[in-house]
């Protein structure tokens, strides 16, 4: 059977093709000369799937979609607290290359705006990098965003360095406010180069579900970024992203995003997949004029909106009951689908207050497809305090599920793989 995906995705784009609405940017003399015809729509899944239709392996300039990735990559190279110093995370509500900072601070309001972008780039890399070396940090970790080395098109880069005159504004004044520490001009040219990248919309598809897959890179499998930078990249593109049409955008269609002047634009929809598309014919934000509409097309079609909360899964405790008799007789707990905090709740709410006569207790996790951090901890904090109320504790955990299943002070598990008759011992974590 031929995938549906694919044919969905070829007819969105049959219903935005005839809208011709909009222009190439015509302020850089090269991305004026692009093919305003040209339309592409990739959804990458998290598992490295890729569902395409039209342009999706023509070559554009990444512009400023580096910027969340540049973002990502300064947080990692320089930590939280010294971009956070020099950039801040508010919506600013104007346009992309305002030259506007926080009257306080000197700061940039966001890494989404020219002012933040080219503060964030001087940020990537060690203190001590030169200006050419941290291009190479740039497009290197852009490359491993991508999963594929990518170069920069100096045609381009040449053509937008000639008309750099506003950021080369904007970068004086962050160097008149401290911001920037070295020469602006050097500064401004290492962040043309990084906009200058070449890619396609199956690049800005994977580098998107990079962000979407927590880091990961979906083809790699390197962790690009630790998970807390990725969190904070998709929270100021969620609220950032879209420059003065931000608002707009948040309410009507709800994917932390990014758009770039050559005419892409990416959606990361955590924990499900990424979404790029390209047409070249921009709106009066600076945004693709048929990306929106694909966009708000897919948001609507496919429920993907992040505030669109589903319906309430079934509970997370599948069963509850003894097995066996006597002194067999074990205490089944059964969990089942994905665990964050309000499941473990549930879960701590089944077993609290209640006088088990049965010394064997098991939570078994053989239908739990995903715990995340907090449910963890306070399942392991069930499993001590059943622990220290008497009972013999199991996990059942066939597939690693619960990653190291240490309860803590005065608790005792055993991770076994299977519940069937007797339980008997499986894997054995260290204990205490």
């Amino acid at each position: 059977m031929r995938s549906l995906i694919p044919d969905y995705l070829a007819e969105a784009l049959a219903d935005v093709e005839a809208d011709v609405s909009g222009e190439p940017a015509g302020y850089i003399p090269e991305l004026a000369a692009a093919d305003p015809d040209r339309l592409g729509a990739v959804f990458a899944t998290l598992d490295g799937t890729i569902y395409g239709a039209g342009d999706i392996d023509t070559e554009f300039t990444i512009q400023s979609i580096s910027k969340p990735f540049a973002y990502a990559l300064a947080l990692a190279d320089r930590g939280f607290d010294a971009v956070l110093a020099k950039v801040g995370v508010e919506p600013s509500g104007e346009a992309f290359n305002e030259i506007s900072l926080e009257d306080e601070t000197g700061r940039p309001r966001n890494p989404m705006i020219n002012a933040g972008a080219i503060t964030t780039h001087s940020l990537v890399g060690s203190p001590d990098l030169d200006p050419a070396r941290r291009v190479t940090r740039v497009v290197e970790g852009l490359s491993a965003f991508a999963g594929r080395p990518l170069s920069v098109d100096e045609a381009v880069c040449a053509s937008e360095m000639e008309e750099a005159w506003r950021n080369l504004a904007i970068a004086n004044m962050l160097r008149s406010h401290r911001i920037l520490t070295e020469d602006p001009r050097a500064v401004v040219d290492g962040y043309v180069r990084q906009c200058s990248v070449l890619v396609t919309a199956r690049d800005l598809g994977i580098m998107a579900a990079t962000l979407a897959n927590r880091g990961v890179n979906p083809l790699s499998g390197e962790q690009v970024v630790a998970e807390p930078v990725v969190r904070q990249v998709l929270s100021v593109m969620a609220t950032c992203g879209m420059y003065d049409a931000a608002g707009d955008w948040a309410t009507q269609v709800g994917i932390p995003a990014k758009s770039g002047v050559a005419g892409g634009l990416i959606g990361a929809l955590p924990g499900q997949l990424g979404i790029a598309t390209f047409s070249p014919r921009l709106d009066v934000h600076g945004n693709s004029v048929r990306g929106v509409s694909l966009f708000e097309r897919f948001s609507s079609d496919a429920g993907m909106h992040v505030m669109a909360a589903p319906p309430s899964a079934p509970s997370v405790v599948r069963s509850h009951r003894a097995m066996g008799t006597g002194a067999d007789a074990v205490r089944v707990i059964q969990l089942q689908g994905g665990i964050r905090f309000a499941g473990a709740e549930r879960i701590v709410r089944e077993v609290a207050d209640q006088v088990f006569p049965e010394t064997t207790v098991a939570l078994d996790l053989t239908l739990v497809h995903s715990i995340d951090d907090v449910a963890r901890r306070m399942i392991l904090e069930v499993a001590r305090r059943l622990t220290l109320d008497g009972h013999d504790v199991h996990l059942v955990d066939p597939d690693s599920i619960l990653p190291d299943p240490d309860p803590g002070e005065g608790g005792r598990v055993t991770v076994t793989d299977a519940l069937a008759g007797p339980i008997s011992p499986g894997r054995t974590p260290a204990r205490r």
